[in-house]
């Protein structure tokens, strides 16, 4: 898919059905799996995630503890954070019974965890696509639940709707135009808080998923529609990337380096059909974000952790990225 994934396709622990969902990484399983049987496939299983009392110079110990879990390779204690009395553990098995019960039994798609076992996080396919321009380039957008949450008091638990582009496996967690929260994409849930009591309130809050991607899709039809070419996608970069005024440490050189790879992307196999409309512009830069950017000393993980959809910066240069093609592309 990218140099990245060939490069980083090994790291750290996941599992995947058939397919890798959009982060390219894991043991790839061949037959549909128990969500017991997933969690053990991804080693999130029995880590025992428990609050342990610290002793702080100056402070009470009572007020602060550190979440500890039992290794699933070493059967090492790792300490995963520091927080407060307040805080409540949640198992990786209790995060995917709220994924489970939120969509009675959906197939699990994709799990793993990153940052040490920080954060934790599963993917579940839903059966709703979306296909653009269906009669022609038919390019389709598949969609998933994803859940989450951090053992280190970073993250709340969040479920959330995520679109993935197929060709591309780009996330394409887009702020749709419908006001209230009649498409509304995500719920969470403060560790301070009980999963028990909250399921019914999340499946109400997620059974609106057809209304969120019904406004993704019509955005999504909106964004094809608007006909572009080479002179102004050139424009749209310029616009989400300003030409740097002075070559400071070689920003010139960077900055040419990232059109370079643009163009190369809008003209490439993943944007056939599609890149002369707004629509593959879009799709371009957030491909890019996704799948191009460089890690930083070598980890790839913050990178792939972003491509998958839960990061929330990411997520906030996706829509700013898409305001900006929005602007260029209106008649």
């Amino acid at each position: 898919m990218s140099h990245l994934l060939e490069q980083y396709g090994d790291m750290a622990s996941f599992a995947s059905l058939r397919q890798p969902a959009w982060h390219g990484l894991g043991t790839i399983l061949e037959e549909e799996v128990t969500t017991s049987e997933m969690l053990k496939a991804a080693h999130l299983d029995n880590w025992n995630v428990r609050c342990e009392e610290i002793d702080l110079p100056g402070r009470s110990s009572t007020n602060y503890f550190a979440t500890v879990r039992t290794n699933p390779f070493d059967g090492e204690n790792d300490v995963l954070g520091i927080v407060g009395q307040r805080y409540r553990t949640l198992q990786n098995e209790e995060l995917f019974a709220f994924g489970d019960n939120i969509l009675d039994g959906a197939r699990w798609e994709t799990a793993g965890s990153i940052k040490d076992g920080k954060v934790v996080f599963g993917s579940l396919a839903l059966e709703r696509e979306s296909i653009i321009d269906p009669n022609g380039v038919s390019d389709k957008v598949n969609t998933y639940l994803l859940v989450h949450t951090s053992h280190d008091g970073s993250l709340a638990i969040q479920a959330s709707i995520t679109p993935v582009r197929v060709v591309c496996q780009n996330t394409l967690n887009m702020a749709v135009g419908a006001k209230g929260k009649s498409a509304k994409q995500s719920f969470r849930i403060r560790h301070t808080q009980t999963v028990e009591g909250k399921i019914m309130a999340a499946r109400e809050a997620l059974g609106l998923a057809n209304k969120y991607m019904d406004e993704f899709d019509k955005q999504a039809q909106d964004l094809f529609a608007r006909e572009i070419n080479a002179d102004k996608f050139f424009d749209i970069i310029k616009a989400a990337y300003p030409e740097p005024e002075a070559d400071v440490k070689g920003s010139a050189t960077k900055w040419t380096n990232k059109v370079d790879t643009l163009f190369d992307i809008w003209n490439g196999p993943t944007n056939v059909g599609i890149n002369k409309t707004a629509w593959g512009a879009y799709n371009t830069l957030t491909e890019r974000l996704d799948w191009y950017r460089n890690p930083r000393n070598g980890n790839a993980e913050s990178v792939l952790a972003a491509a998958s959809g839960f990061d929330a910066a990411t997520n906030a240069e996706k829509n700013r990225l898409l305001s900006v093609v929005k602007e260029l592309t209106a008649a």
